[in-house]
């Protein structure tokens, strides 16, 4: 018994045939009809039923079948009974069979006075049926035959799963089933195909109770209206909807091109690639005249069979397509190609057996649409649309619909593909802007990392080492407010007036003084281009961290521009912020800014970094300082280890949401032995003793190759500290690995500058001299007074 159908069964004979040709199932209305006990018959071959050993009917090629056949009766009689026998599927794991029946009660006409007869509307165009208080077929008009493709004759008296034999048919006889016992009419839609059609149909069933007159409810009516346009266009806008907001989630041309494959299968096609064009060389726009053969790169396919087995083409492969085929045709034409459903019509272009994959022209396809990818103008590739599993050809109002989805995925892929030429020009300025390798010092050793904004893309980040003389480096970290080429361009701007703000060994606070009157010139200058721009202010905003290591006295120098403070770590010590002046951002002009000097010991791990490392939204700045501290915690003598494992600890999957720069420093301190000083008296008559000590000094570092310059350099710049300078003196000299760096300090806040010397002067080439014989020199200010220094290079003989 059905599980939806709580009435006796015996009015239908039914029975199920396995494919194998034996009965599995039979009523006992299969009993009453042939007399035959059902253990006389399950199990066995269903064509011994037939009268007289004729032979059983072919298998249909469809899913039903109906006729009229002797059947054997237990007495040994013929019956000729008319049969319907449904199609069932593999469901469940179990095998597919056949479903027989064919009526034996209510096959009677109602009377005339039955109110089953006075459902009327018999010759009314919409299809009507009327089912018993059982639930059987006892009336249906022409219009209802012509939807079963049965006349009333031959199905009175089965019930409507009986007849239709489908899923959809046990449904709807529940249905019916519920307005029998309620009394209330009931709207059902559902999607089938039905006998009479030769594909599926929306259908609206609307059933309603048949009453007599007493009230009663002696069975159900039910009106089918065919409502498959409807459906369909609703189907069709409800995938443009879903397009528009599936399509161009990112700004990634690859994404954006899967997308669109996506949203197009299963819903409109079986098949679906997406081509584009190369770029142009230099990033220009795509050519607006295309030429055959064209040459494409797929960049996205999707299929409904797992593999994608109908090409072997793969994304990212390029694949030349013919004048002749449908894909150039759509290119240079720009209108969409459709494809007919002839044999061999498909498969022109890409159908290439490759990677394993199955050729287009061999894999059942029957029509195909090739629609030009095209935005403002401009066509950007083609999508291909197949259909092989789905027997439908495209309509023209699938090819509404289909370039519809395309136009609007070109704009999505346009965007996408202007905007990642602009992230690749702005990120090609940000790395030629970016120091290429950090230069190796006798102060410290140095690692670095940069990382775009994932989203946002490039912007003004930075980060510097920089020698400076005496031995000294300086480090710096800043960012600009922004992404994009203005960032890049502003951030290498204020790098460069660093460096040479750097080079004339100003202090940290001083350096951001001159960096913050820069950043209001920018911000004027960009303020008077824009003026005439709505929303275009044109203020500039930074940050900055500058820090200068002295290797001789291991101290730190540091002064910041409204940037996160430095991260310490010494050696066998604990991660700690260094508590340093905030100062305000660069570009807001007339506030001070101070510095703040720090003992580093030898080894001291130090940490300079950009908020974007530190800045997010799914925790606070407390808990990602945290974290900083524990990654740098684990520091285990690998600053490039370091770096990578910070990177890993902070910043999400996928990327970081503002770009970032890491720069990790490790202390080094020159020993006593590498240092000599001396204090220089008044007297020049005494600078003959002072070269001799150096000499000397020389000697005990192995430098003896370099004596004779040093003594020119050091006579020098003592006679002139004694001649133009202030008391106290002092001469200092520094040796490394590569460099001999001798310096003179001195009281007075002068500075000499070179001259060129006429021919009869008697002075005035000594600075000459010394920049003649050495690597470079010039001047610092201190506190104190002065520095002149000079450094001269040592080669190999040297040590």
């Amino acid at each position: 018994m059905s599980r939806v159908y709580p009435f006796d069964d015996a009015g239908t004979a039914r029975a199920v045939i396995g494919d194998d040709g034996t009965l599995t199932e039979w009523n006992e209305g299969a009993v009453r009809l042939l007399g035959h006990p059902a253990d006389a018959v399950l199990g066995r071959p269903a064509a011994k039923l037939l009268a007289g050993g004729a032979p059983a009917p072919a298998a249909p090629p469809g899913p039903r079948w109906e006729g009229t056949l002797g059947l054997r009766h237990r007495d040994g009689r013929t019956v000729s009974v008319w049969l319907l026998a449904h199609r069932r599927p593999p469901h469940d794991g179990g095998p597919g069979d056949w479903l027989v029946v064919t009526p034996l009660a209510g096959t009677e006409p109602p009377a005339a006075a039955d109110p089953l007869a006075e459902a009327g509307l018999i010759q009314s165009p919409c299809a009507i049926a009327v089912y018993d208080d059982r639930l059987r077929l006892r009336r249906m008009n022409e219009a209802m035959a012509a939807v079963v493709g049965l006349p009333e004759e031959r199905v009175r008296g089965l019930r409507i799963a009986e007849i239709g034999g489908k899923p959809q048919s046990e449904e709807l006889e529940r249905d019916l089933l519920r307005v029998l016992t309620s009394g209330r009419p009931l709207d059902v839609q559902t999607f089938l195909r039905t006998g009479g059609e030769d594909r599926a149909h929306a259908w609206l069933a609307r059933m309603a109770p048949v009453r007599d007159r007493a009230g009663r409810v002696r069975g159900v009516s039910m009106a089918a209206h065919d409502i498959t346009d409807n459906h369909r266009a609703r189907q069709r806008l409800q995938l443009v909807n879903e397009a528009s907001v599936r399509i161009g989630t990112t700004l990634d041309v690859t994404r954006t091109a899967q997308e669109l494959a996506d949203v197009c299968v299963p819903a409109l096609a079986d098949f679906v690639t997406i081509d584009l064009l190369d770029p142009q060389d230099g990033g220009a726009e795509a050519p607006a005249r295309i030429t055959t053969p064209v040459r494409l790169r797929r960049i996205a396919q999707r299929s409904v069979l797992p593999g994608v087995p109908e090409t072997g083409i793969g994304p990212g492969q390029t694949e030349q397509y013919p004048e002749a085929s449908p894909q150039a045709d759509a290119l240079t034409t720009g209108r969409t190609i459709a494809v007919p459903a002839a044999p061999g019509a498909v498969g022109r272009g890409p159908a290439r057996p490759g990677a394993g994959g199955t050729p287009v022209r061999e894999s059942g396809v029957h029509c195909a649409l090739s629609v030009p990818i095209q935005a403002r103008g401009l066509t950007l590739g083609v999508a291909v649309l197949y259909r092989h599993r789905r027997p439908e050809a495209f309509t023209p109002d699938d090819v509404l619909l289909a370039e519809e989805i395309t136009a609007r995925a070109a704009v999505c892929i346009d965007n996408a593909r202007r905007y990642s030429r602009e992230r690749e020009t702005a990120l090609a300025l940000q790395r030629s802007l970016l120091p290429r390798s950090l230069p190796h010092t006798a102060a410290l050793e140095a690692c670095s990392r940069y990382l775009p904004a994932a989203r946002a893309g490039v912007g003004g980040d930075w980060f510097d080492v920089i020698p400076l003389s005496g031995m000294r480096v300086a480090m710096v970290v800043g960012d600009v407010v922004g992404h994009g080429i203005r960032a890049s361009a502003t951030m290498g701007r204020l790098r460069t007036a660093v460096r040479t703000l750097a080079d004339i060994d100003l202090a940290p606070d001083e350096l951001l003084t001159h960096l913050d009157d820069l950043v209001l010139r920018l911000s004027d200058e960009s303020g008077t281009a824009s003026a005439g721009e709505a929303g275009s202010p044109g203020e500039l905003g930074a940050t900055c961290l500058y820090a200068v290591y002295d290797p001789v006295s291991r101290r730190c120098a540091l002064a910041r521009a409204g940037h996160p403070p430095p991260v310490v770590l010494e050696p066998g010590g604990a991660p700690r912020a260094l508590d340093l002046p905030a100062g305000p951002p660069l570009g807001l002009g007339g506030l001070p800014f101070e510095s703040a000097e720090v003992e580093l010991p030898e080894g001291t791990v130090l940490a300079l970094y950009t908020d974007g490392l530190v800045w997010s939204r799914e925790r606070d700045p407390e808990t990602s300082r945290e974290m900083l501290h524990a990654a740098l915690g684990a520091y285990a003598g690998s600053l490039d280890e370091t770096c990578d494992r910070v990177l890993h600890t902070l910043l999400p999957y996928g990327g970081a949401p503002d770009d970032v720069a890491l720069l990790l420093a490790r202390t080094r301190g020159l020993p006593a032995s590498q240092v000599a000083t001396w204090d220089i008296p008044a007297d020049p008559a005494l600078v003959a003793p002072i070269r001799k000590q150096v000499v000397e000094q020389l000697s005990d570092w192995a430098l003896s190759e370099a004596t004779f310059t040093t003594e020119l350099v050091v006579s020098e710049l003592v006679t002139n500290a004694i001649r133009y300078g202030s008391h106290p003196i002092r001469l200092r000299l520094i040796h490394d690995a590569n460099t001999l760096t001798c310096e003179v300090s001195d009281a007075s806040h002068t500075a000499p500058h070179l001259r060129r010397a006429k021919v009869f002067d008697e002075g005035g080439r000594g600075l000459l001299l010394v920049a003649q014989l050495t690597q470079r020199w010039g001047s610092r200010h201190t506190a104190e007074g002065k520095t002149i220094w000079a450094e001269l290079p040592l080669f190999e003989q040297d040590r």
